[in-house]
């Protein structure tokens, strides 16, 4: 029994750490495929141009350009939007649902908000065009609500599950003695909160921030529908802006293969899939530092 039992074990070690490879494995693989397509494109494009141009315009006749400033900007531009509107909101709603909200009002808002992180990105989308975007125009004077704001709003709404379940659960996460440690020594429940319960769920709520931030950082079909897809250098939030994902989304489909355009969509995915990484690594060490500092 005792030999069957280690046998059990062992085997569910070995495939536990085979998953584990098999997912970095699948990972690399990704990154290798567009690295090694989009290399090719530097045959007839200079880094420099490529990197550093401010110009993305692979259509055009007399002179194709392929600066990917543009879009790197209008993809930040557009998810610091979001993350200004979700944290805040989405932290609030978590210290709420953890600590302040009945349970007659736990019970109703917690379902909601993990179903409405299966809402389709395309009804976001949809929504945005029909709804927000007219808002915008009206409350701002424009002529037309397809911009980074309307891509903004959209995309806070869609990371704000995210940001509320994982900051919930770290918030929860956070021993009882604290807080009654806090009450016993006259702290209201406010300052307990603000003082006591959120410093010591930090790095689970910067974990969730950066979650909320990757969810914006790579959504396509809804940036793809609402947010005007312009090829200008945007100037704020109220022009129209093409994001990194909506640019390989649109082009992708109608370029033709072994081309120079081609190539170089797989360049842009590259480098989105440097940025996400990028993000991941800094979550994670800056989660890990207070982490321990709060040890």
């Amino acid at each position: 029994m005792k030999i069957n039992v280690y046998l059990a074990d062992r085997l569910a070690s070995i495939l536990f750490q085979v998953a584990g490879w098999l997912s970095v494995a699948i990972l690399f693989g990704i990154f290798a495929l567009l690295l090694f397509n989009g290399v090719k494109a530097f045959a007839h494009v200079q880094p420099s141009e490529f990197f550093l141009g401010t110009i993305w315009n692979p259509a055009a006749y007399d002179r194709p350009q392929y600066g990917i400033i543009s879009l790197i900007f209008s993809t930040l531009l557009i998810t610091s939007g979001a993350m200004l509107i979700a944290v805040p909101l989405g932290i609030g709603t978590a210290a709420y649902l953890a600590e302040m909200a009945p349970a007659s009002v736990y019970r109703f808002l917690k379902p909601a908000i993990e179903l409405f992180a299966g809402i389709p990105s395309v009804a976001v989308g949809f929504i945005g065009i029909t709804v927000v975007a007219p808002a915008i125009a009206r409350i701002f004077g424009l002529n037309n609500g397809l911009n980074a704001l309307n891509g903004s709003l959209l995309l806070a709404i869609m990371a704000l599950p995210t940001i509320i379940t994982v900051s919930e659960d770290a918030i929860r996460a956070v021993p009882t003695t604290f807080r009654e440690a806090s009450f016993a020594l006259g702290a209201s429940p406010w300052v307990t909160l603000r003082r006591v319960t959120l410093p010591a769920a930090l790095s689970g709520i910067l974990a969730a921030v950066m979650l909320g931030f990757g969810r914006a950082l790579g959504e396509t079909m809804t940036v793809l529908m609402a947010t005007g897809n312009a090829l200008a250098f945007p100037n704020g939030f109220f022009d129209p802006v093409r994001t990194m994902t909506a640019a390989i989304a649109i082009e992708l489909g109608e370029t033709a293969r072994d081309t120079t355009h081609y190539y170089a969509l797989f360049a842009v995915g590259a480098v989105l899939f440097v940025i996400s990484l990028v993000v991941n690594v800094l979550s994670e060490r800056l989660a890990r530092r207070f982490r321990y500092k709060n040890e």
